[in-house]
């Protein structure tokens, strides 16, 4: 092989390895989501919930994991997916750190940690974004012929939002 050849090579591998992003793989109901790996703290099984008073409706609670209190929210709730009536004892929790503060979300099942290239992410339709609701939606793409959604969850939440979960943490 030419050097040159050889050079080019591992030039274009480590150009393609610095575009494959990392995401963790959830569903909620049939649809498929992905979050960036590096956001994610741990994944846990659904833990005891604490209901808070007077919090917004899609604020499931708090849980106490390992001495912090951390508020939860059902992300099914959040992004107005239709409910189908099961069990959350089968919920996992996804542990983010959302710009320095650590939230749980709850979603129906954890998949697997998918490794997609940043080029075959599609920004989400015209129509999808013409509601303020889905300005947390970060792209689409496709993995084994279903499509999956890309959910920016530093927009998840705004801004009169997070000052509500700081208080229901006493901050």
């Amino acid at each position: 092989m030419p050097e040159g050849f050889a050079a080019e090579k591992r030039f274009a591998d480590r150009e393609e390895k610095e575009q494959l992003m990392q995401l963790v793989g959830f569903t909620i109901g049939k649809e498929q989501f992905g979050v960036d790996i590096l956001m994610v703290q741990e994944i846990i099984r659904s833990a005891p919930i604490t209901s808070v008073p007077n919090s917004p409706d899609f604020i499931e609670g708090v849980i106490n994991l390992r001495g912090n209190i951390i508020p939860v929210i059902e992300l099914r709730k959040r992004l107005n997916l239709y409910r189908k009536e099961s069990d959350t004892k089968d919920a996992w929790i996804l542990i983010l750190d959302i710009g320095g503060r650590v939230t749980g979300f709850i979603v129906d099942s954890v998949t697997k940690v998918l490794k997609i290239m940043e080029s075959t992410i599609e920004p989400p339709p015209d129509v999808i974004m013409a509601g303020l609701a889905n300005r947390y939606i970060k792209g689409v793409c496709d993995i084994g012929g279903s499509l999956l959604i890309l959910l920016d969850f530093n927009r998840i939440l705004m801004a009169d939002e997070l000052q509500q979960l700081g208080s229901i943490k006493g901050e």
